[in-house]
């Protein structure tokens, strides 16, 4: 097993010290980690268009700073206070913040958007959003906003304005949000054009997809919320893509090609305006065909190119023009086994593939040098990172960040300079002004390690090998007060599903903080990635098809073997966890491999498929009627009588992601074969627990944890 034993900075002191360090409270692990233990040097690094001058903001984004290249000791722009009085506004902080051009700065609160000017600290108020709007997207040309009011597309522009884009009384029909349930890559439901002249939209017909009753029992009585909520193997959403013309105030629409429930993905316009490409999936995503639309019409034009896959197809990229001046794009596919980026004309010749990488590009973030070259995010040397590269049209390849670890940078206008900021297993964080070709110039900023006061242990990195040769990365977290002649209990962390990764090179390996409280009571915390799991490439992932919970569990067990083969593991205690995905892991590991786990505790499981959402559990499994026997062993139900040792099942009881049926029905079965379990619901929470009853949320996990693996 290769390691590397880490996060040295908490032990450098020894044990003498140790005994002086402050306790950390389950409460400060799970509220603070992004708090009081994040670094707030440099936050929302923007460089000035045109400029080698960049501004950032610090102080809980209360603070705005401005430096250059050659000046790079900051000098205070702004305080939040300071921004409110000259707009006459009540902004609570900088976040979301865009330069629209080198003296002026948009801001906005989500309702009003506002002016800035740096150079004569002048301001006024640009348009107001209707309270009840949402889903707000800013034009920075005409100034106007998009935005949603309940299921119809407004917008409102700088003289106010507000023009109905859709004024759909059937609630069925839905506009200007994301479709397809967020999959696809899709986050958004409005794309404005380059220039402003065209709105593009999403809509969706929820007809034929049956609702779920979800109860808001804040009110006296309580009162039936329904939600669309459509199942594997029954009726989907059908989608359609609007295009509205500012100029002639008119829309019009594009259906699919093919069959009326298919998938319209990754929209994307043409740099000239006149066209959009959308990427069409057919219902049993195992085909995918990218078309070209007139903007004005709304007519097919062709379709530029197709990929088929006998397991699934999935583009998560929309194209990608490198300069505005051409319509050649990127187009971002795993065709060979690893995202890798291909150069296209608009007719679909294939210009050049300009990756060939044994590894996986995460997405582009920009081009620099006119064009000539594309800047892109992948992991690189290992899947743990985070790394950026530039390509350029010839295909000849760098790495623009040198150092292991996960990297985040903004480049300026003139692809010169690059701001980066990563950590690493090592390294908390830091901030370097690097020239393009990677070199650094100067160190921004360094980051303290703010748990270094606290009482905290160390993890492991390690790998260990599946029954197929594969590599699967481990992270083991041990106490401060670490004794290798002792035998600890282990408490599995589990997610293992596809497109996540538990474990990173970054700062606390990806793990969160009450996994080191964890490890303070006593315990080693032990996290692997399965197959399946995400940033590893088509072969590792699609080997669930029409199996989940199979291959990810022989994985799991080769973890549990492993933890076995160390001599300060107690092996009569092992517990798991999970949550969504690591919910349906963990009582699969509970049922499937009985008497392995003395106890668990499984959080918004999926229990059975078939209660699950077409668009992910269709990609993954088929249709129930396709894959009879893949469900059937992959339900819950089916092995709810091998349960042995305990197990706590939590649900939020509004979760309109794993749907509460999940729990309920798995939870009859149980009754039925008169098996006590335990179950806790969190009234009035969707499928993460969230807020300050999040505390709560852990607690209750690790204690049940605690008091059942004794």
């Amino acid at each position: 097993m290769n390691k590397y034993v880490g996060l040295t900075l908490f032990v450098i002191l020894g044990f003498g010290a140790v005994a002086q360090k402050k306790q950390l409270t389950l409460s400060d692990a799970v509220m603070q980690q992004n708090r009081a233990f994040r670094d707030e040097q440099c936050n929302s690094i923007t460089w000035i268009p045109g400029t080698d001058s960049y501004v950032y903001v610090s102080n809980n984004y209360q603070t705005m700073y401005q430096a250059s290249v050659k000046k790079t000791d900051p000098e205070q722009l702004f305080t939040i206070q300071d921004v409110n009085k000259i707009l006459g506004s009540q902004l609570y902080n900088f976040y979301g913040f865009s330069f629209k051009n080198e003296y002026e700065l948009v801001l906005t609160d989500g309702n009003n958007y506002y002016l800035l000017n740096l150079k004569s600290k002048t301001g006024s108020k640009l348009v107001t959003v209707a309270d009840e709007g949402a889903g707000a997207e800013y034009e920075m040309t005409s100034g106007s906003v998009a935005y949603t009011v309940e299921n119809n597309l407004w917008i409102v522009n700088p003289k106010g304005e507000k023009i109905a884009v859709t004024s759909n009384t059937d609630k069925n029909i839905v506009s200007g949000q994301a479709i397809a349930r967020s999959e696809f890559g899709i986050s958004d439901g409005i794309f404005w054009s380059g220039k402003g002249n065209y709105l593009a939209f999403y809509q969706k017909d929820e007809t034929n997809v049956k609702e779920y009753p979800l109860v808001d029992v804040t009110k006296i009585p309580a009162e039936l919320m329904s939600i669309k909520y459509p199942m594997a193997g029954q009726g989907s959403e059908k989608p359609k893509v609007g295009i509205y013309s500012v100029s002639d105030k008119n829309t019009v629409y594009i259906t699919p090609k093919g069959a009326a429930d298919n998938y319209l993905t990754n929209l994307s316009w043409t740099p000239d305006e006149k066209f959009v490409l959308i990427a069409e999936v057919n219902r049993e995503q195992n085909h995918m065909w990218l078309n070209q639309y007139d903007a004005k019409t709304g007519a097919f034009v062709k379709t530029i190119l197709e990929e088929q896959h006998e397991k699934w197809v999935e583009p998560e990229h929309p194209a990608f023009f490198p300069t505005a001046n051409s319509n050649n794009f990127v187009w971002i596919s795993e065709k060979d086994g690893f995202n890798n980026l291909y150069y296209y004309s608009l007719d679909g010749t294939l210009i050049k593939q300009l990756t060939a990488n044994k590894f996986v590009a995460k997405e582009i973030l920009q081009s620099i040098n006119k064009g000539k070259e594309i800047v892109f995010a992948a992991t690189g040397t290992s899947p743990l990172n985070t790394l950026f590269y530039a390509v350029d049209l010839n295909g000849k390849q760098r790495c623009l960040t040198l150092e292991e670890g996960t990297h985040g940078i903004v480049i300026n206008d003139m692809g010169t300079y690059l701001i980066d900021q990563y950590s690493s297993h090592s390294v908390p964080g830091k901030v370097e002004l690097k020239t393009i070709t990677g070199k650094i110039t100067k160190t921004l900023s360094v980051s303290k390690n703010k748990l270094a006061d606290v009482q905290i242990g160390t993890a492991d990195i390690g790998q260990i090998k599946a029954e197929d040769g594969s590599t699967l990365y481990t992270r083991l977290i041990k106490p401060s007060n670490f004794d290798s002649n002792k035998k600890y209990p282990v408490m599995i962390y589990v997610y293992g599903g596809p497109h996540a990764q538990m474990i990173t090179n970054s700062w606390l390996d990806g793990a969160n903080l009450w996994m080191y409280w964890m490890a303070e009571q006593g315990y080693l915390v032990f996290t692997l990635d399965n197959r399946g799991s995400g940033e590893r490439g088509f072969a590792f992932e699609n080997q669930i098809h029409r199996q989940l919970g199979n291959v990810e569990i022989k994985d799991q067990m080769k973890g549990i073997d492993y933890l076995r083969s160390l001599p300060y593991v107690d092996t009569s205690r092992f517990a798991v966890h999970g949550w969504s995905f690591g919910g349906f892991m963990t009582t699969s590991l509970m049922l499937k491999q009985s008497g392995t786990f003395k106890v668990g505790v499984a959080g918004g499981p999926v229990t059975d498929w078939k209660y699950y959402e077409i668009m992910y559990g269709e990609r993954y499994m088929d249709r129930p009627e396709e894959n009879a026997k893949g469900y059937e062993e992959a339900s819950l139900f089916t092995h709810a009588n091998k349960l042995k040792g305990d197990l706590l099942l939590i649900h939020g009881t509004v979760d309109d992601v794993v749907v509460p049926q999940h729990n309920d029905a798995l939870i009859k079965k149980f009754i039925d074969l008169g098996i006590q379990i335990d179950f806790f619901h969190y009234p009035m929470h969707k499928h993460n627990v969230i807020g300050k009853d999040r505390v709560h949320l852990i607690q209750k996990v690790l204690d049940y944890i605690i008091e059942h693996n004794k």
